[in-house]
C-alpha cells in the first residue's frame, strides 16, 4: 500500500541546509495499523505530509497503492489523495459554521456523489453520534469532535488513513476511546492506518512502530497490536475462503 524509498527531505540553512530527513525507507502493507514515533524535531511531521503528498521530497521516492507520486503534479496528488486518502488532525479541522453532518457531507458533496446526507448519517451512527447529527463542534466535546472529523476521514472508503497526533487535544481516557475506534475502523474497513504519534502508549497498540530521531528511522519492530491484526487478518482470509469454496 506505502513505500517510502530512501526519503530526504532538506531545506535552506544560513549557509548551509538542514536535513530533516535522511534515507528513511520502509513499506507498509496493505490493511496495518503502523505508528511513527519520535521526539518533536525528528521528522514525524515532516514524513507524514511526504507520505501523503502534501509536500515532496528532496531525494527519494514515495509509491501510495502502486503508485509512484514523487514527481506528480500537485493537482494530481490532490486528486489521488481525494480517492485514496484520508486525514485526522490533532486540532479536529472542522467547519465551526455546519453542523455535525454538514461537516461529514462537505467531501461527500464536493466529489458529487449521491445520497451524502444518508451516508454522512451512517458514517456518524458508526462512530456512536448518530444522535448529535445536528450539534455544532462548539457544543460537542473534544472527543466528540474527533469522532465527526474520524467519521468524515473515513467518507470516501480510505484505502489509507493518516493521523497526525489524533490524541494530542484529548484526555487519557477520551484518547484510549480515540484509539479504540481507530483500530475498529482498521479492521471492519481493511484501511491502512498510519498514525504519528509521540504517545508511546497509543503506539504500542499499533501493529508496527516506527521510532525516529534526528530525521532518521533508529527502530523499526512490531508493536503489541501485531497480533490482534494476525488475527484479524486470518480469521478475513478464512471468511473469504468460506465464501469462495461455498459459490463453487
Amino acid at each position: 500500500m506505502l513505500v517510502a524509498s530512501n526519503l530526504q527531505k532538506e531545506y535552506p540553512s544560513g549557509t548551509g541546509t538542514l536535513a530533516v530527513l535522511r534515507n528513511v525507507s520502509f513499506s507498509v502493507p496493505q490493511g496495518s495499523l503502523v505508528a511513527i514515533v519520535g521526539p518533536s524535531g525528528s521528522g514525524k511531521t515532516t514524513l507524514l505530509g511526504l507520505l501523503a503528498g502534501l509536500d515532496v521530497p528532496s531525494s527519494g521516492s514515495v509509491s501510495l497503492d502502486g503508485v509512484d507520486i514523487t514527481h506528480m503534479s500537485e493537482d494530481e496528488r490532490a486528486r489521488l489523495r481525494g480517492e485514496k486518502v484520508g486525514f485526522i488532525f490533532q486540532t479536529f479541522q472542522l467547519i465551526p459554521t455546519l453542523t455535525a453532518l454538514e461537516n461529514v457531507q462537505v467531501p461527500l458533496e464536493l466529489r458529487g456523489e449521491d445520497g451524502a446526507v444518508q451516508r454522512a448519517q451512517e458514517l456518524l451512527e458508526r462512530v456512536g453520534l448518530g444522535g448529535r447529527t445536528d450539534h455544532f463542534p462548539s457544543q460537542l466535546s473534544g472527543g466528540e469532535q474527533q469522532r465527526v472529523a474520524i467519521a468524515r476521514a473515513f467518507s470516501n472508503s480510505p484505502k489509507i488513513l493518516f493521523a497526525d497526533e489524533p490524541t494530542g487535544n484529548l484526555d487519557g481516557s477520551t484518547g484510549a476511546r480515540i484509539v479504540e475506534l481507530l483500530e475498529t475502523l482498521n479492521r471492519t474497513s481493511g484501511s491502512t492506518v498510519v498514525i504519528v504519534t509521540h504517545d508511546m502508549t497509543l503506539a504500542e497498540r499499533a501493529g508496527r512502530v516506527i521510532r525516529l530521531r534526528d530525521g532518521a528511522v533508529i527502530e523499526d519492530r512490531p508493536g503489541a497490536g501485531q497480533a490482534t491484526q494476525a488475527a484479524s487478518s486470518a480469521a478475513s482470509n478464512a471468511v473469504s475462503s468460506a465464501a469462495a469454496a461455498g459459490a463453487r
